[in-house]
């Protein structure tokens, strides 16, 4: 059996460049923290935006910091019935032939092209721990949770960097399949 990893559910949310963030909020604004995540340098700010297509909109999404270099909106795929789109599941910056939508800020609106994904469940780990668990970046592992809804998620990315800090990260939908939130923990099975 190995180490437990912890778990971090993740809401939707919204990435921005600079170009859109001054579109959004103004020349020059700055995303204020309102809280740091776990991953070093991460964090929720307090702006918020609204999500919007033809069939559905989303209102106060929050957009995370810091700045990125193209603008990604990550949601699940419950989100995705509502908005009326079908974003595909990818790792974090694969946006290529995704979805748009149009992202609305106190000062302005951008319509992406593309940019909307569910974020494929991964884990961050540091090389020393890729090394602990016998695995390395971009491997694809099975990890188990236990508890009343207990369940074995498969295509689990393995995301290794020394930026990054050991976490499971499961999006809403599955946190709720498996009655687990942030601050429980998973098992990597390999």
């Amino acid at each position: 059996m190995s180490k437990p990893i912890p778990v971090g559910i993740s809401a939707r949310h919204v990435h921005v460049t600079r170009e859109h963030l001054d579109i959004l909020f103004g020349k020059g604004y700055q995303l204020t923290v309102k809280k740091d995540l776990s991953q070093p340098g991460q964090f929720a700010s307090e702006e918020q935006v609204d999500l919007v297509t033809e069939k559905g909109a989303f209102k106060k999404v929050r957009i995370l910091g810091p700045e990125r270099k193209q603008t990604q909106v990550e949601i699940a795929l419950t989100d995705a019935l509502k908005l009326g789109i079908k974003p595909p599941v990818r790792d974090s910056g694969d946006v290529k032939g995704s979805p748009g939508l149009t992202i609305v800020g106190p000062k302005g609106e951008i319509k992406l092209a593309e940019g909307v994904i569910a974020a494929c469940r991964h884990i961050h780990m540091t090389p020393a721990d890729a090394a602990e668990y016998g695995v390395k970046d971009k491997d694809i592992v099975k990890a188990r949770c236990d508890g009343e809804r207990g369940l074995i998620f498969d295509n689990v990315l393995i995301r290794v960097s020394d930026k990054f800090k050991l976490e499971c990260h499961l999006d809403t939908d599955e946190g709720n399949a498996a009655k687990i939130g942030t601050g429980g923990t998973i098992e990597l099975i390999k």
